[in-house]
């Protein structure tokens, strides 16, 4: 449902960073609310920007040089540093860097751009949290788009607002939340560990959680079936509202073309030849994101599992030379490696059994939103605790448990494999699977519990312009 013809125009700015991770689902939820008829702008850095620009081969330019991509105008704004500057070099010092120059070159953007037009509302996400307040200072009410599972969202507000559970953590404690299953301190995302190197992202998240209230609505990359008990353990407290799940449409039976997201990373598109003459539900696909590096023994240990099971795989091998010597010879009929891969496609693609995954939140619900069983390696951030909502929650995968070594043998992997491919659970894996897909496509249709959440935020947007 559009906005009825002849209503006021509504204006929404979106802020972002544009690791992948961030920017598409920022894109998604951007392009459904210019379905409804609302202007959408994307907001993001100069540099961000610039990445953008590079990676879309689609873009259109109007006369006024102003960029749009599928109908959502492109702005930037200065983050204070060069373009050439290495800003993953030190994270910690950029992001509270950015945090102090943000408000005010966001503030002067609005001012720019929004001085003869009235912004309905400003939405970012966690992580460029500081855009509430030049929002409020100009007079603008914010939503947050959360980009991680409702769950996590839930555990950082009893944490950080609460203080539900103690900041000093030992080894084996157990925790009882509202709406979420029993967590280890290994289940914790690892910014609330001890062990946390990033400094700067436990304060963004501590200070954005202090302030949560200044936000008018909290908006989730989730849907409402997938974490029911979570989403309603927040309702008296700070609710969210699910819209998602915000993947590519080609998982939820549409047509590709309507996708926004974008491929930071140029991936290799010989793997869908090679899937096509695999058998079915006999391809592991093994991927861990773009961030992770894995071990020289972790490596090792991955490659020795999928030679033993004999079993066909595709793997996404980032950086030459990570592979143990002779093991793409020794498995040339066996497996393909590539650097980067069409996930959408290749989880979509019928051949594919399971995803070994470091389970980041997008890879995750591109693979619950196609149906396809998980094993799960977990990294950081919220890694941990999604792959406790993989194996106790949504019941569709295993998860692999480092020794006290702190790697994982093959002989764990193998084990794993086995039992996702044949083993007692392996017929449960798939029915659940099945039944999380069909409630991910359901969520997103007329009526759906995701659609339903989208137009109640237009209509409010709507009563305030």
């Amino acid at each position: 449902m559009a906005l009825n013809e002849g209503q006021e125009e509504i204006h929404v700015l979106m802020v972002t960073l544009t690791a992948q991770g961030h920017l598409n689902p920022m894109l998604r939820l951007a392009k459904r609310l210019v379905d409804e008829g609302l202007h959408v702008t994307l907001a993001t850095t100069q540099f961000g920007c610039h990445r953008i620009l590079k990676a879309v081969t689609t873009t259109t330019t109007t006369t006024d040089a102003t960029n749009f991509i599928s109908g959502i105008r492109l702005l930037s704004f200065p983050d204070g540093f060069n373009l050439d500057y290495d800003r993953g070099a030190n994270l910690d010092h950029y992001m509270e860097s950015l945090a102090k120059a943000g408000p005010l070159n966001l503030s002067n953007l609005i001012k720019q751009h929004y001085h003869h037009i009235k912004l309905s509302c400003i939405i970012s996400n966690p992580f460029v949290s500081w855009a509430v307040d030049a929002a409020l200072e100009n007079g603008i009410p914010c939503a947050m788009l959360w980009i991680q599972p409702c769950s996590l969202y839930a555990i950082y507000y009893r944490f950080y607002k609460l203080n539900q559970f103690p900041t000093t953590l030992i080894s084996n404690m157990i925790i009882e939340l509202p709406g979420l299953p029993l967590l280890h301190t290994e289940d914790l995302p690892s910014f609330l560990l001890p062990s946390n190197s990033f400094g700067g992202v436990f304060k963004l998240l501590s200070d954005m959680f202090e302030t949560i209230k200044k936000y008018k609505w909290v908006l989730a990359n989730s849907f409402f079936e997938l974490e029911k008990e979570a989403i309603e353990s927040m309702t008296e407290l700070c609710p969210i509202r699910p819209v998602g799940p915000l993947v590519p449409p080609l998982l939820l039976d549409q047509h590709q073309s309507l996708d926004v997201g974008i491929e930071m990373k140029k991936p290799d598109e010989t793997s869908l030849d090679w899937l096509n003459k695999q058998r079915p539900h006999s391809v592991i696909y093994v991927s861990f994101g773009s961030l992770a590096v894995l071990s020289a023994k972790t490596m090792e240990a991955i490659a020795t599992a999928l030679k033993n099971t004999k079993h066909p795989f595709l793997w996404v091998v980032k950086t030459a030379g990570q592979l143990p010597l002779g093991f793409e010879e020794e498995t040339k009929t066996q497996g393909l490696i590539i650097p980067w891969s069409l996930q959408t496609k290749v989880l979509a693609h019928p051949s594919i059994a399971c995803f070994i995954t470091h389970c980041g939140w997008n890879s995750m619900l591109e693979a619950l939103v196609a149906g396809v069983p998980m094993i799960a390696y977990p990294q950081w951030s919220d890694q941990p605790t999604n792959a406790k909502l993989v194996v106790d929650v949504f019941k569709v995968g295993l998860k692999l448990k480092p020794g006290p070594n702190g790697v994982i043998s093959n002989e764990d992997i193998e084990e794993c494999i086995t039992q996702m491919l044949s083993g007692p659970e392996f017929e449960g894996f798939k029915k659940n699977a099945a039944v999380l897909k069909q409630a991910a496509c359901e969520a997103v249709t007329s009526g759906g519990s995701s659609e339903r959440n989208i137009r109640l935020f237009v209509n409010e947007i709507a009563r305030r312009s």
